[in-house]
């Protein structure tokens, strides 16, 4: 036991002591607060990423709604990806009563559609003025190379990323989903087939979900092992492939895997043997660490 200070001496201490009580007391919120760097997701809002298909039944599109604010939110749909002109150079038309049928039909009552084949009109301050308060916007499926040619560069493509800023919803499947990554995956003109596009080509995502690359449709088309190819040539990146039907829930560096069926995770930071396959599955309600890369368990 420590000997216990006189009087005198505790009465000269003791407003030292206080001092030194208050700065702890003030430096102590600060170390409980103090969170780590983001590396993966937006330091506001969340993703959901879709692996193309039917969602019927699978509560994806359910979630993205009630994460927007529900029926009544904002909600922007993007249907670019189908395509911006046909072989002859014609425009392809998109209609709203078209494109937004299925989302009205769910009771929506403020959506909207934004679409040009013009990235000088995407840049314009009234083009992107839509985005000014939505919610929460959905990139359609198609090819993901169209949207990057309508939007990237432009005041349009800030205005995405704005909707995060303020803790709002990016959705999309399919095309909608790769076109989330930082690397564009099946980005070449010449088809899908190719998952790296040539350069000058399309290479780069709108990097919603920063160090990634995202593949779709892995389960119907076979595509368990094609990031592979991608991994090899950017190991630092993270892999994910998202099968039909299936979409991760991203909230700053973690997401929840939501849907009917299998997401594979492909990470050059943990070899695996040679001869086994070069990725891992998670499924619906496996939860995922990307900066510690590692699943929650």
């Amino acid at each position: 036991m420590f000997p216990l200070p006189n009087a005198r001496v505790a009465r000269r201490l003791a407003p030292r002591v206080l001092a030194a009580t208050a700065l702890l007391c003030t430096l102590a919120p600060l170390a409980v607060t103090a969170q780590p760097k983001l590396e993966y997701g937006p330091s506001k809002g969340t993703l959901v990423i879709v692996g193309g298909g039917a969602t019927d039944s699978t509560g994806i599109v359910e979630r993205f709604i009630a994460l927007a604010g529900g029926p009544n939110a904002k909600i922007v749909v993007v249907p670019t990806a189908g395509g911006n002109r046909r072989e002859n150079g014609t425009l392809i038309p998109y209609v709203d009563s078209t494109v937004l049928k299925s989302w009205r039909a769910r009771g929506l009552t403020n959506v909207h559609m934004l679409h040009t084949p013009d990235p000088k009109m995407a840049d314009t301050k009234e083009f992107a003025a839509v985005l000014s308060d939505a919610k929460a916007v959905w990139f359609v499926g198609g090819r993901q190379w169209n949207i990057v040619d309508s939007y990237a560069n432009t005041r349009t493509y800030s205005a995405f990323h704005d909707v995060l800023a303020r803790g709002g919803v990016i959705g999309g499947s399919s095309a909608g989903a790769s076109i989330q990554g930082s690397y564009l995956v099946r980005g070449a003109i010449a088809g899908a087939q190719l998952m790296m596009a040539p350069e000058p080509e399309h290479q780069s995502g709108f990097n919603f979900l920063k160090r990634s690359a995202i593949d779709q449709h892995i389960n119907t088309r076979n595509r368990w092992n094609d990031l592979q190819e991608i991994m090899a040539k950017f190991p630092d990146l993270l892999g994910i492939g998202l099968s039909e039907g299936t979409a991760i829930v991203v909230t700053g560096d973690q997401f929840e895997v939501i849907g009917k069926a299998d997401v594979a995770i492909h990470d050059t930071t943990h070899p695996r043997p040679a001869g086994e396959k070069q990725y891992f599955t998670l499924k619906a309600g496996d939860r995922y660490d990307m900066q510690a890369r590692k699943v929650i368990r």
